[in-house]
């Protein structure tokens, strides 16, 4: 059985992120040749190729893409682990701004983690629109914010996924096959909104909004009554509805960017954290 070394994962996962040998290389004190070594002897170690070079662009084949996706989770796992062990000096006040869908479908999984591992740490968590949260009243008010990006590329360097956009239903309801498509969504600002009005008007597909509601409880309850479908992001979809798939009549919705965004001030070790369980869990 062959045992992938910890430094070797690391350096191939920021390379990635950083889409730079050289500067991956900075950033883990190391040189560029160091480095390139690292990941060669990861290629020799699983007998495949990882990273392709395209002139200054750095590209993953299929089963880089696949090993990216299992170290990513690798290291989360191995930080937390030595994270754990001076956890009791990790305390204070922290903020979390988040949309509502995902402090109902994501923050339940990495809370009960968190608060186990940092029993001193207290986390106030206010839920809202990203408009809200990355706007210049937002960012004084948050330790760390999860935001959601129409453009996946205006996240810069703190985007830490791209989600599928999804039409979502009752099990029992087939509100998507009216002639006039009925739509439950979040108030005015939000992008799943914004992003299912565009596509339909695109499509030239008869729509209208039959109920609003700015939390995902709410618009989950619309739904299992057949008020409608809405639009989430594919990771936020709760438990008790499904993904419309197969559907020749509904628009392709593209994908958004999540990103966890922190005080460029903010020196607490509580969010750098938390922002890692988060980061850990979407990935």
């Amino acid at each position: 059985m062959k045992n992938l070394p910890i430094e070797v994962l690391r350096a191939f996962v920021t390379i990635v992120e950083l889409g730079s040998f050289t500067q991956a290389g900075d950033l883990l004190g190391r040189s560029q040749p160091a480095i390139s070594l690292q990941i060669k002897r990861l290629e020799e170690m699983l007998d495949q190729k990882l990273i392709s070079r395209n002139g200054q662009n750095i590209e993953l084949t299929k089963l880089g893409e696949q090993l990216f996706y299992y170290a990513k989770r690798i290291l989360a796992l191995n930080d937390e682990a030595v994270a754990s062990f001076g956890a009791t000096s990790v305390s204070g006040q922290l903020k979390l701004g988040i949309p509502s869908e995902f402090a109902t479908t994501l923050l339940p999984k990495v809370l009960s983690r968190f608060a186990n591992t940092y029993p001193n740490v207290n986390l106030e968590v206010m839920s809202d629109l990203s408009r809200n949260l990355i706007n210049a009243g937002g960012q004084k008010q948050y330790d760390l914010m999860l935001v959601l990006h129409d453009d996946p590329q205006k996240a810069g360097s703190s985007l830490i996924k791209e989600d599928e956009l999804v039409w979502v239903s009752s099990h029992s309801h087939d509100c998507h096959m009216r002639s006039v498509l009925p739509l439950i969504v979040a108030p005015e600002g939000c992008i799943y909104r914004n992003r299912a009005s565009t596509r339909l008007a695109e499509a030239a597909l008869p729509w209208k909004i039959s109920y609003t509601n700015p939390s995902l409880s709410g618009i989950q309850a619309a739904i299992e009554e057949g008020l409608g479908v809405t639009v989430l992001a594919k990771s936020s979809v709760p438990d008790g509805l499904k993904v419309i798939t197969n559907s020749t009549r509904l628009p392709k919705l593209g994908k958004i960017g999540i990103s966890m965004v922190k005080q460029a001030s903010d020196q607490n070790e509580a969010a750098q954290r938390l922002c890692e369980y988060i980061s850990a869990s979407l990935s």
